[in-house]
């Protein structure tokens, strides 16, 4: 119980369904907190969580008649829910449309630049424009070894992404207006 005050794990994906309330989902995340009843700062820190990744219209819909982008949301809500000062998410933006890819992970970083809060989470994902632009530090992998470690512009250079992703790219600077950009070309 007591990793998992310290820790969530989102899936890549949600391959069971449940049918039960999105919020009793969320709720789900709480139970490391929760003793013999569910508390009204359990029920406050659904809420909150809800509110703050836009699903408070979703409350009372049954988790198994959402899409899987939906679900997904979802999930990452109720690990939100759960509090630890530790996120693992792999490919959080899976099954997300563009609009809800980049809700979720501005989310995900404004949960872990909370300097009150002392959270971390380490994101696997492949999509490396959505790394580039909410990563402080990137490892980058290559055939079970790590190639490059850094911030986002160190480490998502055209030698790497050619070596590790098989294709060529223009990287496209970052400003202090817009974040760095990858633009894949072609094939090696």
């Amino acid at each position: 119980m007591e990793l998992s005050k310290m820790s969530s794990y989102v899936p890549q994906s949600v391959r069971t369904s449940f049918s039960m309330d999105v919020f009793d989902v969320v709720l789900l995340g709480r139970r490391p907190h929760i003793s013999w009843r569910v508390s009204s700062e359990d029920r406050e820190a659904v809420s909150r969580t809800l509110s703050l990744l836009g699903l408070e219209e979703f409350a009372f819909r049954k988790f198994d008649k959402l899409s899987g982008g939906e679900r997904q949301r979802v999930i990452v809500a109720k690990a939100v829910a759960q509090d630890p000062s530790l996120f693992l998410f792999d490919e959080p933006t899976s099954d997300l449309d563009l609009r809800n890819q980049i809700e979720v992970m501005k989310r995900i970083v404004e949960i872990v630049s909370d300097k009150k809060s002392e959270k971390s989470a380490i994101v696997s994902i492949h999509d490396i424009n959505i790394a580039a632009r909410f990563s402080e530090r990137i490892i980058l992998l290559h055939e079970g070894e790590v190639k490059a470690d850094g911030s986002p512009s160190d480490v998502l250079n055209e030698d790497n992404i050619a070596e590790v992703f098989g294709v060529t790219c223009e990287i496209v600077d970052q400003t202090d207006d817009s974040p760095m950009r990858v633009l894949i070309k072609d094939e090696v």
